[in-house]
């Protein structure tokens, strides 16, 4: 049945726009009227023809940017929900399209729905939809109907992306704060070492007198700043530039990757969050009856390492030549002991599933711990350096004045 973007008016002389499936224009209408809206421009959004065509459905083709994981994860909710409910599929996602105030969701979700009674599995029509629905999600989905329990899978996708949101949301947030203090404290020392010190110093120049050393080097910095600055922001933008290039490149991702799990701390909450995230996903997978290998090779995509993802990859290869899992993790070096011994007593328990979500229950306390930690000890350390810049330019500034003073004494 064709989706149709409607703009009209209503009843009370506002405005209405929105999203509404009917079998022709003319029926369209019919319904729009029979709720008070009167339709001025209508154009087709969908159809059952192109919707059979996995990623080629006009709204998919229309529809930028893509929703974001909140979004998806709300959806999700909504839809495991109503199936649990007693509703079937089709009918879900119908009562979707009517409540959904975003337009993007409404026209994603009736565009589904229109795919799905064209004869496809709900599965086949989401990988239509790769930039809103991951290969993990189109994995437990299938499994989920191939199960036969696809609203508890639903359940299990909606609970996984809000852990993902709010993993990501706790390192965002530490990492905004020092950088916006990194940012202003840097601006401000700019401003007084190009504006406001060559003014105060010229006053020293014009004397023709020895300066102090402090004095000297504030200076020289300061002229430097002023006359260069041009070559600096270009220098920087170049580096800039030129790293981004490089990091396109596989090995350059490969090398930057290595040198990030390489820095004190900061390399320590990075192979945390992959380790979170990896666990996280194979547990939610595994337990929703995706394989191991399978599982293993969407899993490793999440951790957005290079370096740890060739060791999952490398332990997936040794698992389909009949190793453990434990133990060629364990050979690569890249993972702590905690995560390959417990991983070792769920193969040798039978209880898989529950030790990764368990590892990534302890590591996600781990990032809150060390994140906590490290915010705190963050911000009075860019107090006390910026403190001491500061002083030390008021005291290369107030050294000649004392001088002179002195001198007329």
């Amino acid at each position: 049945m064709p989706v149709y973007h409607y703009k009209g008016y209503k009843n009370d002389g506002g405005s209405a726009t929105g999203i509404i499936d009917a079998e022709s224009p003319k029926v369209a209408r019919v319904k729009l009227r029979k709720v008070g809206v009167f339709p001025t421009d209508m154009v087709e959004q969908g159809t059952t023809s192109n919707a059979d065509v996995p990623g080629t459905s006009s709204s998919a083709i229309g529809r930028s940017p893509a929703l974001s994981t909140t979004d998806v994860a709300m959806m999700t909710r909504q839809l495991a929900t109503l199936l649990v409910a007693g509703l079937p599929l089709v009918e879900a996602l119908g009562v979707m399209v009517d409540q959904s105030e975003k337009k993007s969701v409404k026209s994603l979700m009736a565009d589904i729905r229109e795919g799905i009674r064209g004869g496809k599995s709900y599965s086949a029509v989401l990988e239509g939809y790769p930039r809103e629905f991951s290969q993990i999600y189109v994995h437990m989905v299938r499994a989920g109907e191939a199960s036969g329990a696809l609203d508890q899978i639903l359940f299990r996708l909606a609970e996984f992306l809000e852990k993902q949101l709010a993993l990501k949301h706790k390192v965002t947030n530490a990492i905004l704060y020092p950088a916006l203090m990194l940012i202003v404290g840097v601006s401000v020392l700019f401003f007084l070492m190009t504006f406001v010190v060559p003014k105060i110093t010229a006053v020293f120049t014009s004397l023709k007198q020895a300066l102090p050393w402090p004095t000297v080097v504030l200076m020289s910095i300061s002229h430097f700043l002023a006359d260069y600055w041009i070559v600096i922001l270009g220098g920087v933008a170049l580096v800039v530039w030129s790293v981004r290039r490089a990091m396109n490149t596989e090995a350059g991702k490969l090398k930057s990757d290595r040198w990030l799990l390489k820095i004190p701390l900061i390399g320590e909450v990075a192979r945390m969050v992959a380790i979170s995230r990896l666990t996280s996903t194979l547990a939610t997978m595994l337990a929703s009856g995706v394989q191991l290998l399978d599982a293993m090779d969407v899993a490793k995509r999440v951790m957005n390492n290079r370096v740890l993802e060739q060791a999952v990859e490398g332990a997936r290869q040794n698992i389909r030549e009949g190793e453990t899992i434990a133990e060629p993790l364990k050979r690569s070096g890249e993972f702590p002991a905690l995560v390959t011994h417990m991983i070792a007593v769920g193969e040798r328990s039978g209880e898989m599933e529950e030790m990764l979500r368990r590892i990534g229950q302890i590591y996600d306390g781990e990032v809150d711990r060390v994140i906590t930690r490290f915010t705190s000890l963050l911000e009075p350390i860019m107090i006390l350096v910026m403190g001491v810049l500061v002083f030390f330019i008021v005291v290369a500034i107030l050294l000649p004045i004392f001088e002179m003073g002195q001198m007329v004494r």
